[in-house]
């Protein structure tokens, strides 16, 4: 990326650590061996993947043996729901990869409240005798609430203790996709009480088309891609060696780095936000104001249109988006923003501004006065 880009879209993507890359480099050239072969070289290649499959579930709070590994979190969602099937109790606010896997089975949507946050009452409401799974993300992508997530574990734990005295034994699990969360909160998988969880490597500053589920000793999964039996039968295909010391490799630094680097971005996002209010009174920052991701500022000008705020910050040299990726590439408007209830015209003038790595002080400000020429000029221009 040129240098005098300043890059506010952490959240679609981050660029690969050079530590992470540094430590995949051997497995892309003398490394290369296919981890089922008979041989020494691939054996020995065969413990290291094993080694930081172990790495990579200690970082939060699993074992090695009980990970997954799959091309991203896509993926990892639908072994998960899939897995499980039956009644699912999901939220509108959940990321495409949820509620497109959920539509496949009997399914209830809840509904978050104005600021993305998803009560766990709401959720207690919505459990039926037959429902199975309950997949809320830990965090939002897009308006980045951090949801009560002890809560709804709380709340599925009382309904398997409920069924079990009445001697059903229809199961009920917590899934979490914590892929946006990861480096930025804690996911300890204990101490958040799910049974599920998905990561992706490509949120945390390692290589992309690499994730995980895990899942806890008493689920059992049901392959979705069926082959060669890799991944204990769950996940067929050649193992992605690189892919998985990378992501260990990434993880490790996250989870060394957390505590510092979510004050640094909340005091960089905290400071972004105070001029940009300022200069707009009328700005309206979306999101739980107590419980958001350090990281992220949703930020909606009314009548604008965040496209050509896009385009024209892209010509200033930042890169911001108006949104989740995903639905920012169909050109359609989010529905996270139509879920909490953003009129229209005020969804259309939103911007996702997401600090990670690439964020400091210097570069921040210099992207906060950008904004506001960028926002200042498309208001005079809608004025004439």
């Amino acid at each position: 990326m040129n240098e005098e880009m300043i890059y506010l879209d952490h959240a679609a993507a981050t660029p690969l650590d050079r530590r992470v890359l540094e430590a995949m480099q051997p497995y892309f050239t003398d490394l290369f061996f296919n981890p089922s072969s008979p041989y020494a070289p691939a054996l020995a290649v065969r413990r290291e993947y094993e080694s930081a499959k172990q790495v990579l579930a200690s970082t939060f709070g699993a074992k090695g043996d009980e990970l997954v590994i799959t091309a991203g979190a896509t993926e990892s969602i639908n072994l998960a729901l899939g897995s499980i099937g039956g009644h699912i109790v999901t939220a509108n606010i959940e990321h495409h990869a949820v509620l497109a896997a959920a539509r496949q089975y009997d399914h209830t949507i809840v509904s978050s409240d104005k600021r993305g946050f998803i009560e766990s009452s709401v959720v207690r409401a919505a459990i039926r005798p037959e429902t199975r799974l309950v997949s809320i993300a830990l965090a939002n992508n897009e308006v980045g609430t951090v949801q009560p997530l002890r809560d709804i574990a709380a709340v599925v734990r009382e309904e398997r203790a409920r069924r079990l005295a009445l001697g059903d034994t229809t199961p009920i699990y917590l899934h979490s996709d914590a892929s946006q969360g990861a480096g930025q909160l804690d996911i300890h998988a204990t101490r958040l009480g799910v049974d599920l969880l998905t990561l992706n490597a490509g949120k945390v500053y390692g290589p992309k088309q690499v994730g995980l589920l895990w899942a806890a000793s008493h689920v059992r999964l049901k392959p979705q891609i069926v082959g060669g039996g890799q991944e204990r039968g769950l996940r067929s295909g050649t193992e992605n060696v690189a892919g998985v010391i990378g992501f260990a490799r990434a993880m490790e630094l996250a989870e060394s780095h957390r505590k510092f680097e979510s004050d640094r971005l909340r005091n960089l996002r905290d400071k972004l936000q105070a001029r940009l209010v300022a200069a707009f009174p009328d700005a309206i920052v979306s999101g739980h104001a107590k419980r958001r991701l350090p990281g992220h500022l949703h930020i909606s000008f009314p009548k604008l249109d965040a496209e050509r705020l896009v385009f024209g910050l892209e010509m200033r040299g930042v890169l911001v988006a108006t949104g989740s990726a995903c639905a920012a590439n169909k050109g359609t408007r989010s529905h996270v923003l139509t879920a909490i209830g953003l009129d229209s015209s005020v969804a259309d003038g939103s911007l996702r501004l997401s600090l990670g790595h690439l964020s400091n002080d210097e570069n921040t400000k210099k992207a906060a006065d950008i904004i506001i020429e960028e926002v200042t000029r498309e208001r005079e221009r809608t004025r004439r």
